[in-house]
């Protein structure tokens, strides 16, 4: 297929534009470069653009004979989105509505968009299923739903095709070691921890130690980055028009934030100091994923099942790449 990733240079969609040309796949890719890096997909698939452009979002497709989108183009930092929640808005609800309908322009109907599970906002059950009620509780949140909603009008009135992928905790690197993750500032628990491993950081800060779980530590599912690229690349092939799949992607384990803190311990080799700071306003204690949709409608099953293996990975990234792509 034909293929334009929009925010293809960012993390988790850098691992989709390889995953998508290893399976053969023509790939461009449509980035601002605001957070994304030129350096982790081919120079040759890189249009630079916003998706304010609506003119240029249009025009790509049309010249690339693009069959498909993959959206990755968003902000997605929870807090900064309840500080500042007009960027929120204006890209993750404007800019892909702005998307759509340069993709209707062009006659493009399908398309796989990157949802989260902080629709859910504080889940009632725990694995969370996928008919969980959507309560977000984040500005960032619920821009992502509005857009699952958006793209359940378009499949009914315009014959879109669409996926809505709802990621757990995305984590590790190309186990090449030579794409990962590189956030500035950097905010996931697994990269900053091994910050403080490179020496880089002085402590990592555990966020509360009395919430209900066995260690008091907030308990979260964490799922490889080239999993949930694979994931992408199944829901593309099932893509049908006017009609829609949501299904959620985690491995359905769940590991405590000092579980994650020695698992880094012992990849890296180093002691890594905690400090013990107070909760942040609305962290639930747990949130893990039910992810047997998937495994039924995508075929789906994560290949990297355990925190150790995950981060294995992310520390030969940061290890080998210390100041990310600079």
């Amino acid at each position: 297929m034909r293929i334009l990733v929009t925010g293809g240079a960012g993390y988790v969609g850098s691992h989709c534009v390889r995953a998508l040309l290893r399976q053969g796949h023509e790939v461009w890719v449509y980035d601002n470069l605001s957070c994304g890096h030129r350096q982790a997909v081919p120079e040759a698939s890189l249009i630079e653009g916003d998706l304010a452009d609506v003119e240029l979002l249009r025009s790509t497709m049309e010249r690339t004979q693009a069959e498909a989108v993959v959206h990755f183009a968003a902000v997605a930092e929870v807090g900064e989105s309840v500080v500042n929640p007009a960027k929120y808005y204006a890209n993750n609800v404007i800019g892909t509505l702005n998307l759509l309908n340069a993709m209707r322009g062009a006659g493009v109907r399908r398309i796989v968009f990157s949802s989260t599970t902080a629709t859910y906002g504080e889940p009632e059950r725990v694995p969370i299923p996928e008919d969980e009620p959507q309560r977000p509780i984040s500005p960032y949140g619920f821009t992502k739903l509005v857009i699952e909603r958006a793209l359940e009008d378009y499949a009914r009135a315009y014959g879109f095709g669409y996926a809505a992928l709802r990621y757990f905790n995305a984590a590790g690197a190309s186990p090449d070691g030579d794409i990962g993750e590189d956030h500035k500032p950097e905010s996931h628990l697994i990269p900053i921890t091994l910050q403080v491993a490179l020496g880089q950081r002085s402590e990592i800060t555990v966020f509360g130690d009395d919430y209900p779980t066995p260690d008091g530590t907030c308990i979260r599912d964490y799922v490889h980055v080239d999993d949930l690229a694979d994931a992408h690349l199944r829901a593309l092939d099932r893509l049908v028009d006017g009609q829609g799949i949501k299904v959620n992607l985690g491995s359905g384990n769940g590991y405590s934030v000092r579980e994650v803190i020695d698992t880094c311990r012992k990849a890296s080799g180093h002691a890594i100091p905690v400090r013990l700071g107070q909760r942040r306003p609305g962290d639930p204690p747990r949130l893990i994923a039910d992810a047997s949709r998937a495994r039924r409608e995508l075929g789906w099953e994560p290949r990297y099942r355990d925190i150790a293996s995950i981060v294995a990975t992310a520390w030969h990234w940061h290890s080998s790449h210390p100041q990310g792509y600079e």
